[in-house]
């Protein structure tokens, strides 16, 4: 296994992980690399469901070892919400990431502050035979009613963390890929990773 798939279409996802991958000293491939369109329905009940969906069939469709994340917010006001529905949380059709925060906002704005929230990943990472390994990371923080920073996607721009005093959209990628849920969550797939990798 010289070779791993990032199982995503998101771009945002893609570039964050393939810099966090990119000291495994293996090739690692994109879906639009080798011509890969999938669309994998994210019905799991949780996010290891998720995840492993859309690594095994990712790994069934190319033939290579592929790693996938699910991810979501989860906010102690909205008793954990969006959490699992993070990337669908709005009422109209076709919302974007800017739609959705807004609706958080909104559901948030007769709750007492601070918004206390987390981030959550979980890793999976598939074989082609469909073995599946996984792993979990979190970032705490609160939600803020404004807007800052311009890096990132989702939820970032609104999500504080209190002890470097910015917003996750307000970082940079290296100081995001010490900290971040999916940082951590790769961080602790490493070994088993590493272990998949010199089969």
């Amino acid at each position: 296994m010289n070779k791993l798939l990032i199982a995503t279409n998101n771009n945002g996802k893609v570039q964050e992980l393939q810099e966090l991958l990119k000291d495994l000293g293996i090739q690692i491939i994109t879906p639009s690399q080798i011509n890969l369109e999938l669309e994998v329905v994210e019905d799991g009940m949780d996010y290891a469901e998720n995840a492993g969906k859309k690594a095994v069939a990712f790994a069934a469709a190319s033939g290579l070892l592929s790693l996938a994340d699910d991810s979501g917010l989860e906010v102690d006001a909205l008793d954990g919400a969006p959490g699992l529905y993070s990337a669908r949380y709005s009422p109209q059709s076709g919302a974007n990431d800017s739609d959705r925060r807004n609706f958080l906002l909104k559901n948030l704005q007769d709750k007492p502050r601070p918004w206390k929230a987390h981030f959550h990943a979980t890793v999976a990472i598939a074989r082609p035979t469909r073995e599946v390994e996984f792993a979990e990371g979190n970032c705490f923080g609160e939600i803020i009613p404004e807007e800052r920073g311009t890096g990132g996607f989702g939820y970032d721009p609104i999500f504080f963390i209190a002890e470097l005093n910015q917003t996750m959209a307000e970082l940079g990628m290296e100081e995001k890929n010490h900290l971040s849920h999916r940082a951590r969550a790769v961080m602790n797939a490493m070994p088993t990773l590493k272990k998949m990798i010199g089969e």
